[in-house]
């Protein structure tokens, strides 16, 4: 006898349009940084950016990508040349990933 394998929980996250290219500029850089480095970027990275790039405000997140995407942004607000607007909006998305993964 087989069970079905476990769903994924996912989490929906709604980001303004300035929140998704915060959201996006930082997963960028981390791409950019992997392929200069000459490593293969990991796959959950192009995984959230394609869910960026698709239509809507409303981003579908499995907890791993949330998780790994709130590291990222909270690694991109503490750079020194972050610039303010892009912090805001990055505390932002920050504070609703927060809120998904305690609801």
């Amino acid at each position: 006898m087989s069970s079905s394998p476990p769903e994924t929980e996912t989490y929906e996250v709604t980001l303004s349009r300035d929140e998704q290219w915060v959201a996006h500029h930082a997963l960028s850089n981390r791409l950019d940084a992997a392929l200069d480095a000459d490593e293969k970027p990991p796959e959950w990275t192009i995984e959230v950016l394609e869910t960026i790039e698709a239509d809507g405000d409303t981003e579908r997140l499995t907890g791993s990508q949330a998780d790994r995407l709130y590291d990222t942004l909270a690694t991109y607000v503490d750079r020194e040349e972050t610039p303010p607007r892009d912090v805001s909006d990055a505390t932002t998305v920050l504070a609703r990933l927060e809120d998904v993964r305690t609801d």
